[in-house]
């Protein structure tokens, strides 16, 4: 009776094992799916406009936005996009807005974290549509927020003009754009523009409020209305060049500071200002050499589970995101529905609240566990500021 009994325990402990298993390949397959999903839509939506479009912005001797982003930034140094997705799906009766018609990243110029917000042509022009707006918005809090120089590479043609009444009006819109261009140079963040493009009525207002502006020679203009308006009101035939071009402002406006011949030599002089930057006091926070987190990324598959509303161990899937697989938990046998942790992240160090997604049994606690332990980083980050 007793073989008997431990022969059925093992079988069910086996049967549980496989079941597992299974569950974990399942959930593998999918997340690889999902994520090769992900990709897919990425590669279009870098596409902007599309191809035809890219190649007409070649024939006028112009760079792509992504283009003269690689470009920009430093060979081999950690790049991360804000907002790609932002877009996605929308204005679709208006031909659609692949990343909000403008692309925003965080690398490296010379050595410089920096944020770069670049107008993509090959979308309606470079129009700013409403979400262009709040990607721009959000690209200005970030550079304040942590205080980054921000580089604007302007090539557009101004609010596109059919949705204007969902552009201009807000708190959080349009016009937001220029009282943070105001509250960067009074915090001394800098700002540098390069007009490589059109920069038509309210978008000319952002390079021209930035500290330095560069304009390229034959392909960049600044105006509040363009040729076509000016014959429209007036009567006057006058060429893009002569009413807001590079030799106009760089040498009877003075409203932009460097002529330059093409992109690449832009692009190329940004690169120099920012070399010469100071540098702002450092914030206090704590960062060593990274190290790998522990096992390998794909580990994570197995983890989390294709479905998201199932339990899973929050504390393992951290051990594959942090810095050599350490945590140390702050009351670990406390309010077990909340993981409160000290960790490492690409070497700096950082403080972890996470909602425990594994079935547990706990006594007492959670939020205030949690309330608590930002009020012991704060102290912490005070005290090495």
């Amino acid at each position: 009776m007793v073989v008997l009994i431990e022969l059925t325990y093992f079988a069910a402990l086996v049967k549980f094992d496989v079941m597992k298993t299974i569950e974990q390949d399942q959930n593998i397959d999918a997340l690889k799916l999902a994520v090769s999903g992900m990709n897919r839509r990425l590669e279009n939506i870098y596409q902007g406009g599309g191809k035809k479009r890219i190649e007409k912005l070649h024939a006028e001797g112009k760079m792509s936005a992504r283009e003269r982003i690689t470009y920009l930034l430093d060979e081999g140094k950690p790049v991360l996009e804000i907002g790609a997705f932002a877009g996605a799906d929308m204005y679709v009766e208006h031909g659609g807005c692949p990343a909000g018609g403008v692309v925003i990243v965080i690398g490296y110029v010379r050595g410089r974290q920096c944020i770069v917000v670049a107008n993509d042509a090959t979308v309606k022009a470079g129009a700013w549509f409403p979400i262009t707006g709040k990607k721009n918005l959000r690209a200005q809090e970030i550079a304040l927020e942590n205080r980054l120089p921000i580089i604007y590479l302007v090539d557009s043609a101004g609010v596109y003009l059919p949705m204007q009444d969902e552009i201009f009006p807000d708190k959080e819109h349009f016009g937001r754009i220029f009282r943070n261009n105001a509250r960067l140079s009074s915090a001394g963040i800098p700002q540098i523009a390069a007009i490589m493009g059109s920069c038509v009525a309210g978008g000319a207002y952002l390079p021209i409020m930035s500290d330095e502006a560069l304009i390229v020679e034959g392909t960049g203009s600044v105006f509040l209305a363009g040729p076509y308006l000016v014959k429209a009101a007036i009567g006057e035939d006058v060429d893009a060049e002569t009413l807001g071009g590079a030799s106009t402002h760089c040498e009877i406006s003075g409203v932009t500071d460097y002529k330059m011949p093409n992109d690449q030599t832009a692009l190329d002089t940004i690169k120099d200002l920012v070399a010469q930057f100071g540098h702002f006091e450092s914030s206090g926070f704590d960062r060593i050499a990274s190290k790998a987190p522990q096992g390998k990324a794909e580990d994570i598959y197995r983890v989390f589970p294709e479905n998201p509303t199932k339990p899973y161990d929050t504390a393992e899937l951290l051990q594959y995101l942090v810095d050599d697989g350490k945590l140390t938990q702050y009351k670990e046998h406390y309010g077990k529905t909340i993981i409160c942790a000290y960790a490492r992240i690409d070497g700096w160090a950082v403080g972890i609240v996470v909602n425990n997604r594994k079935v547990v049994k706990t006594a007492t606690g959670k939020y205030s566990l949690a309330a608590l332990f930002i009020q012991i980083l704060l102290i912490r980050q005070r005290a090495s500021s």
